[in-house]
């Protein structure tokens, strides 16, 4: 299971600004998320491709952490 965190957001350089109503708009809590991250799944269930690359970027986050602990 990948987690998307707001850093995942950060480094796949999308406007917070304009992510903000998207969550909205979407039915997700943007508190809880800043807190806890968000399941890529429960993204792709909006069924918006905008989601994709941020989801990339966080499932190469987990794979780099993974191998700098030696679970790669």
């Amino acid at each position: 299971m990948t987690r998307v965190t707001i850093h995942d957001l950060r480094d796949a350089r999308y406007c917070l600004a304009g992510v903000r109503p998207w969550f909205r708009r979407h039915g997700l809590d943007w508190q809880d998320f800043l807190t806890h991250g968000i399941d890529a799944d429960r993204l792709r269930a909006t069924n918006d491709a905008l989601v994709e690359p941020v989801i990339q970027v966080a499932k190469t986050r987990a794979a780099t952490m993974e191998a700098s602990d030696g679970r790669a």
